[in-house]
C-alpha cells in the first residue's frame, strides 16, 4: 500500500452506528497505510451514534479530518483533491436514492458525486432490510455508475462471539474491497 492514499467516510443516518465506530477504529489501526481521512457525519448519524453508542468524542480521532455536512468547499468536494476511495457506513436507503439520482444536495452526497465522476472507488454500505423495488433498482444504478453495493451482512463462519466481531465482520469486509492489508479471518485459511 502507498502511503499517500487519501480516504472519504460518510455516516449516513440508518442505524448501525457500531459499523461507523468499528470502521474508524480499524482505519486508525492501519494509519500506516492512508495519508488522510475525511470524515462527514449527517445529523442523523450523530443522532444514531449517541443513541446506540452514547456520545461522541472525535476527540479520539483526531487523526481524521472532519467536514460540515454543508461545507461545499471542503477538499472532497472537488476532484482535484483526488481522494481516491469513499466509503459511506451506513448508507440508508434515502441517501442511496439521492447518490444515484446525483442529487447533491450535501457533502455526503456531492463527495459521491465526486468520486463516481472521477471513476474512484465509492463502497456503500447499505443498511436496512427489507429492500423495496425502488432500494434494488437505485442500487442497480449506483452498480452501473461504478459504485460497489456492500450490505451490511454480517458472516458467521469465523465463530463470532461478540456483537462487536459479528459488526468486523462487515468492516473488514468493506476495508478489504478498499484494498487495505488487515490481519483478520479468512475463509479456510491455513
Amino acid at each position: 500500500m502507498t502511503k499517500g492514499r487519501k480516504v472519504v467516510i460518510a455516516a449516513g443516518g440508518s442505524s448501525g452506528a457500531i459499523y461507523t465506530q468499528l470502521l474508524f477504529d480499524r482505519m486508525l489501526e492501519i494509519s500506516d497505510q492512508w495519508e488522510r481521512v475525511a470524515v462527514v457525519m449527517s445529523d442523523n448519524a450523530k443522532l444514531n451514534w449517541e443513541l446506540e453508542l452514547g456520545e461522541f468524542d472525535a476527540s479520539k480521532y483526531q487523526k481524521f479530518d472532519f467536514y460540515a455536512k454543508n461545507d461545499f468547499m471542503s477538499p472532497i468536494a472537488s476532484g482535484s483533491a483526488q481522494y481516491e476511495t469513499m466509503i459511506v457506513c451506513p448508507c440508508s436507503m434515502g441517501l442511496l436514492a439521492r447518490i444515484s439520482t446525483g442529487v447533491s444536495n450535501d457533502l455526503v452526497t456531492r463527495a459521491a458525486d465526486v468520486v463516481l465522476k472521477e471513476r474512484r472507488k465509492l463502497i456503500l454500505v447499505a443498511r436496512e432490510t427489507p429492500l423495496s423495488l425502488i432500494h434494488i433498482r437505485n442500487m442497480k444504478t449506483v452498480t452501473e455508475a461504478g459504485g460497489i453495493i456492500c450490505p451490511a451482512t454480517p458472516s458467521f463462519y469465523s465463530k463470532p462471539q461478540t456483537v462487536t466481531e459479528v459488526a468486523l465482520t462487515v468492516v473488514d469486509r468493506v476495508l478489504d474491497l478498499c484494498g487495505f492489508e488487515l490481519d483478520t479471518y479468512r475463509w479456510n485459511d491455513k
